[in-house]
């Protein structure tokens, strides 16, 4: 029997994020609705896996999303400064009455998922309602940072996507400009002294080089206009 591969992201100080295990890559796209709220994930290209890549998170390689070294040019300072804290201890909890929202905002990216028909935090309020609790579901199950979480009020349990392990190059179609790595699936965050990020389904790096919670996304890429150059 072949084993289970392993994942890993190493945070490699002022330089790329060191991927290993094969890790499936893939251009996702921030498809909309009529109104033009992020409402779908388009998948665009499969990248080739590799057993290891560099990627890019100074944002000015030209051969993105893969590092060409560019880090070294521009002596990016890509100093982690995200808080080494679980997501339940930088929740917050919004209580409805068959779901509870929680949100732990230092981890939005700003994909706007949560607010493409209604606000979230407003929609919870009335999930005895069929028809808010389903787009309630569909607009958290696809916050791709993992910054809200729906939970299940009679059994507890974490309403999640099931995601393969895999990364996903966000691109902003309504923003035009690029997004993070979208980190599925449960992938070991690492940085070079050893110490890791807690584990989760849903998680997104800061590749443009902006971020203030590094190596999260803090939607920075948007104000930035980050344009990765890919076709």
């Amino acid at each position: 029997m072949s084993e289970k591969p392993t994942y890993k992201i190493l945070v490699i100080k002022d330089g790329p994020y060191m991927v290993s295990g094969s890790v499936p890559l893939a251009v996702q796209v921030i498809g909309t609705n009529a109104e033009g709220g992020s409402w779908v994930w388009e998948e665009g290209p499969t990248l080739k896996a590799q057993d290891t890549c560099a990627l890019c998170r100074c944002g000015h390689s030209g051969n993105a999303p893969y590092c060409d070294g560019s880090h070294a040019r521009i002596s990016f300072e890509g100093t982690e400064a995200a808080a080494h804290l679980p997501y339940a201890a930088q929740k917050e909890t919004f209580a409805g009455p068959s779901l509870t929202l929680e949100d732990a905002r230092p981890f939005c990216s700003d994909a706007r998922f949560c607010d493409a028909v209604q606000a979230s935090w407003d929609l919870v309020a009335q999930t005895n309602d069929p028809k808010a609790r389903e787009l309630l579901l569909h607009q958290v199950s696809r916050c791709p940072s993992g910054r809200l979480v729906v939970r299940d009020n009679a059994s507890g349990e974490m309403l999640e996507p099931a995601l393969e392990p895999s990364i996903g190059i966000v691109q902003d179609a309504a923003e035009k400009c690029s997004g993070p790595l979208w980190i599925r699936g449960g992938i070991l965050v690492e940085l070079q002294d050893g110490t890791s990020y807690e584990i989760r389904n849903r998680m997104t790096l800061c590749r443009c080089g902006q971020s203030k919670n590094k190596p999260f996304c803090d939607g920075s890429h948007i104000e930035a206009r980050y344009k990765d150059g890919m076709p």
